[in-house]
């Protein structure tokens, strides 16, 4: 079963759970989904999917650190909650050591020792770790390990 089928079976499922605030994540995503489709006149596989599934829950973990440093308890509280559905339907997401693993292997691969070359390792890395861990935390590590 596709991404994008598991979506309207699980929304038709919170639909008659009566789930409101986990049917408007899921809309939200299928809508998402549906207008890069349109945008790119083209269908979506589930690598596609699963990018744009990425781009909502980045968008959330954002906000979430902005609610977080305005004090918003209550809007915290609901964006945890949207992240906790969006996650199922994203690929296990890598720990810092794996992620370590992989920025060594693509130094490696690369050739790479300074910082200039950053743009190299992540160009050899993003493929491998698209929509498993997010691109700022990959970055940051790429960076500490060409310093």
């Amino acid at each position: 079963m596709s991404i994008k089928d598991k979506l309207v079976a699980d929304m038709k499922e919170a639909m008659k759970a009566r789930q409101s605030d986990r049917l408007t994540v899921i809309r939200s995503m299928r809508s998402a989904i549906r207008q890069a489709e349109i945008d790119g006149k083209v269908d979506l596989d589930d690598n596609g999917v699963i990018g744009i599934i990425s781009k909502e829950l980045k968008m959330r973990q954002d906000s979430l650190r902005e609610f977080e440093k305005g004090g918003r308890a209550d809007l915290v509280e609901k964006t945890e909650a949207e992240i906790a559905v969006i996650m199922p339907y994203l690929p296990k997401q890598l720990s810092k050591d794996e992620i370590c693993t992989l920025v060594k292997s693509a130094i490696e691969k690369t050739g790479a020792s300074t910082p200039k070359d950053m743009g190299k390792v992540m160009k050899a890395l993003m493929p491998e770790v698209k929509g498993k861990a997010d691109g700022k935390l990959v970055n940051d590590i790429v960076r500490e390990m060409l310093n």
